[in-house]
């Protein structure tokens, strides 16, 4: 196991928010709507053996987020006996709720999502979610997103809307 890397003290809890990742869409005239999470169909695709638990806390597209809910991710999160926890969640405030989250103490907390729903065959859905998993695992305490085939600390990320990933701030 890497230096940096915890115990394993309990399963990985995955929180689910909604945002693109859960989004659905209809038909041609419909609208997306987050729909039911998609973080187990992804793990059992992915033959993850890690233990796990999901947690669903919202169905919201991240737009929609208030400052009360971000507050109850991080209540929910501080409340949570293991100390590895992703949070699946959309992208256009993913770096907001982080920032709510900083300074939780002893706990590896990784965000994730997608740019695509990961419903769609060309969705970075899966591999963000890889991606927050073997984060979760291996990286010391504290506060993560893993996107765009990166991971970021969370006070040192943006979302660049126009190149479609997210960035480094330099």
């Amino acid at each position: 196991m890497p230096a940096n890397a915890q115990a394993i003290d309990s399963p990985i809890v995955v929180l689910t928010t909604g945002g693109t990742l859960d989004k659905t869409y209809f038909d041609a005239l419909s609208a997306y709507q987050v729909g039911e999470p998609v973080v187990r169909r992804l793990l059992e695709i992915g033959r993850v053996t890690a233990e796990f638990e999901i947690i669903e806390l919202f169905r919201k597209d991240s737009l929609d987020l208030t400052a009360a809910d971000r507050e109850a991710v991080r209540a929910k999160v501080t409340e949570l006996a293991s100390s590895r926890v992703i949070i699946t969640h959309g992208t256009d405030t993913m770096t907001e709720t982080a920032r709510v989250l900083a300074g939780i103490p002893d706990k590896t907390i990784v965000f994730t999502g997608s740019l695509s729903p990961a419903r769609f065959s060309e969705s970075d859905a899966t591999f963000n979610l890889g991606m927050a998993f073997a984060t979760v695992q291996t990286a010391a305490p504290g506060v993560y997103i893993a996107m765009s085939g990166q991971v970021f600390r969370a006070d040192r990320v943006r979302k660049d809307r126009a190149a479609g990933r997210f960035v480094p701030i330099t």
